[in-house]
């Protein structure tokens, strides 16, 4: 059998396959952040999956970056994702919360009062953002002080709780793709010369803050970290960027979390072969996985469990399709991130094709 099929412990729960949904913005819910109804099914069709990442999730109004992106930061959004977790667990399912602050990615549009977004830096990213009056260029954030570090890392800390009373089995730190946690991570974005810039012991200083803040309220078997070495999404740097993650994964491995999952965009090196050494722990490799790269690098130990992205998005029924060497369907970009149930819930599975 392969070994994409075998089960494995996460924390305290045991996932019944190493085939992991991988967490993908589709911006269905309102614009207070509250998840429609059918998210429910969204995520029900696709509890075959060994665990089930959600959609980054914003845990402040300050950190909203995108149109209809959900939240954790009021009851009316916790309420409406109790529906999807009591869902998911009805079906069998396990379901981990994603969660995020977009930091210098977001535009006035999203914010409060249309306020200026914040980041480790004064320094704008290069390129634009999609809003429903088209593409607008990113602006200039306003640097973060000390005390507004602090409180968002509170707000990431508040925002684990409250995903646990939402009925969630763990929660996932976005800690890639240039979004906050990243940007104090990198070379071009943090430029500060405090105890949250500088060395790399200073630039990781918020990322080990935020996942101790979380692991105060739920503990570390409920909690877990994505991280993208090099990725330049979001116009990021990271100059040294193999140093920085072999001074953060091991620094990580103390922290007993539930899984580290390594997603990258950067293909000029094999990442998960370079850092797998550096992380004791389940290990869970994501991005750009056919069935039978999962296969080889769960066979050679290389990882713990295989993220899928949008063949998963595609293909409710993608454990059942693997095991049968099934056609795949393939993904419509464009409604990706439209509303509504088009390009949402009505992907086949394959007995229904």
């Amino acid at each position: 059998m392969s070994k994409l099929f075998e089960p494995i412990k996460i924390g305290n729960i045991e996932l019944k396959n190493r085939i992991i949904y991988a967490p993908m913005t589709r911006s269905r819910a309102n614009d207070e952040g509250v998840q429609p109804d059918f998210v429910a099914t969204y995520y029900v069709q696709r509890a075959s999956a060994g665990l089930l990442i959600t959609e980054a999730t914003n845990v402040s109004p300050m950190a909203k970056g995108y149109v209809r992106t959900p939240g954790i930061y009021t009851q009316e959004q916790i309420e409406s994702w109790k529906k999807v977790t009591e869902a998911v667990h009805n079906a069998g399912g396990k379901i981990f919360m994603q969660i995020f602050h977009t930091g210098r990615i977001a535009l006035p549009d999203f914010l409060p009062n249309n306020v200026q977004p914040v980041a480790p830096s004064a320094v704008k990213a290069n390129g634009q953002n999609y809003t429903d009056d088209g593409m607008k260029d990113f602006v200039e954030p306003r640097e973060l002080t000390i005390e507004e570090v602090k409180q968002t890392v509170k707000d990431f800390g508040n925002a684990a709780k409250n995903a646990i009373e939402a009925g969630f089995d763990g929660v996932e730190l976005h800690g890639a793709n240039g979004y906050l946690v990243h940007q104090f991570l990198g070379s071009n974005t943090n430029l500060r010369t405090d105890e949250y810039g500088g060395s790399f012991e200073n630039r990781a200083r918020f990322l080990f803050e935020v996942l101790n803040a979380m692991i105060a309220e739920i503990g570390s078997e409920r909690v877990s970290v994505r991280l993208s070495p090099a990725g330049q999404f979001n116009n990021m740097e990271e100059t040294d960027a193999e140093e920085l993650y072999k001074f953060i994964l091991p620094e990580l491995s103390k922290l007993n979390l539930a899984y580290f999952h390594l997603g990258t965009f950067d293909f000029s090196k094999d990442w998960h072969a370079i850092l797998r050494p550096y992380y004791k722990g389940n290990f869970f490799a994501g991005v750009g996985f056919t069935k039978e790269r999962a296969e080889k690098l769960l066979a050679e130990g290389g990882a713990d469990a295989i993220v899928f992205g949008t063949s998963f998005l595609a293909n409710p029924d993608l454990p059942a399709r693997f095991a049968n060497n099934w056609e795949l369907n393939v993904p419509d970009q464009s409604t990706f991130y439209t509303p509504g149930e088009k390009g949402y819930t009505d992907y086949p599975t394959y007995s229904q094709a």
